[in-house]
């Protein structure tokens, strides 16, 4: 599968309604653009409808202030089967600049999903530079990881 359908980017400003009572722009609406940006990176590899199954450390680096140019940047770096794992990567800046700053960072994981809601084979993603083979082997530490973080939840 041809790699323009591997990245998607969102671009927008931040806008006064989505502001927090610290005057910046509110955490939970940053991660309605992730997971929006994410489906249409997964939906546009996959070609059809997906499900987020998993959301995990998103990272808040910086705030973004109101009335900042927003790049969502949504990448495929790891396909099973039926799930796409997407890196998303936020950065803002002031529109009067050009130097974008990199404030959020997480890995969403969705599912291609039939007509039924039941999973269905997605498009496998074959890593083939350096940098691809590194994200790759990033989602599947991650997968690791969360089976770990899993098992010990499931002990309380």
């Amino acid at each position: 599968m041809e790699n323009s359908k591997r990245e998607l980017t969102l671009r927008f400003l931040a806008e006064p309604t989505d502001v927090n009572f610290g005057g910046k722009v509110h955490g939970g609406m940053v991660m309605k653009w992730i997971d929006q940006a994410g489906y249409a990176c997964a939906r546009h590899w996959s070609g059809g409808y997906c499900v987020t199954v998993y959301v995990g450390g998103i990272r808040f680096l910086k705030p973004i202030h109101i009335g900042s140019l927003v790049e969502i940047q949504a990448k495929v770096i790891y396909t099973g089967r039926t799930s796409m794992h997407i890196s998303v990567d936020v950065l803002a800046n002031d529109p009067k600049e050009d130097e974008k700053i990199k404030t959020t960072h997480c890995v969403i994981i969705f599912v291609a999903v039939d007509k039924d809601g039941k999973p269905e084979p997605t498009p496998k993603w074959i890593p083939e530079s350096k940098e691809d083979k590194d994200l790759e082997d990033y989602a599947k530490r991650l997968m690791e990881l969360r089976t770990n973080i899993q098992e010990e939840m499931s002990r309380r």
